[in-house]
């Protein structure tokens, strides 16, 4: 079972666990889809995810419980009437505690590596605000806020903006024996709503992120 973290009769948000992607991987596998029927809660349509979050993160995920809600909230998200609260377990320590990080992210592809996001000039303009929460055993627990929402933004955002990855990042930085997974999870989702009361959600920190010694205080 999936933990409703919201619902109303046009939104649900989800509580997305780590390692479930949103679409069937090409390969094969579990993804969001097979959960569909149990997210209709007793509606006949099944609800349609309105953003994205990597397979690797978990967290509060937006699904839209008709078509036109589907349209309303895309445009929130266009229109940045979102707030949307990440934390991250960085794979070493930072000197500052707090800032803005700004950089355009371009899309690059070699057989190699496959494909990831790098910062250059000619991208796509991002913000991400951080502030550092708490140091353990080398490793720094940081919320971000992202501003913009572009692929990868977080994760290429520590890597390149704060000079340190994301634990456990297998693009961005490497695996990590002590996760399974780059360690970044939706806090938290608000989406703005003309004539009814915002959309609330809050997501409780998963366990792996507490085994490191870390909490959501």
């Amino acid at each position: 079972m999936i933990d409703i973290l919201f619902e109303d009769g046009e939104a649900l948000v989800i509580d997305k666990p780590a390692g479930l992607p949103i679409e069937q991987p090409r390969k094969g596998g579990k993804s969001l889809d097979d959960h569909m029927e149990e997210l209709k809660l007793g509606f006949q349509r099944a609800p349609m995810p309105v953003h994205r979050l990597d397979t690797d993160t978990s967290g509060c995920l937006l699904l839209a419980r008709n078509p036109k809600a589907l349209k309303r909230f895309g445009r929130a998200f266009e229109d940045r009437r979102v707030g949307k609260r990440y934390l991250g377990v960085l794979a070493g320590e930072i000197a500052e505690s707090e800032g803005a990080i700004e950089l355009a992210l371009s899309k690059i592809s070699s057989a190699e590596k496959g494909w990831r996001m790098i910062a250059a000039k000619k991208g796509k303009p991002s913000t991400t605000h951080w502030r550092t929460l708490a140091v353990r055993d080398g490793l720094t627990l940081v919320e971000f806020r992202p501003e913009t929402g572009r692929t990868h933004q977080i994760r290429i955002h520590a890597l390149a903006g704060l000079g340190v990855p994301l634990l456990g990042d297998p693009v961005y930085g490497k695996r990590d024996a002590r996760v399974s997974r780059a360690m970044l999870h939706a806090a938290g989702l608000n989406v703005g709503r003309d004539g009814k009361p915002a959309i609330a959600a809050v997501s409780p920190l998963p366990e792996d992120f507490m085994r490191l010694g870390f909490s959501d205080e």
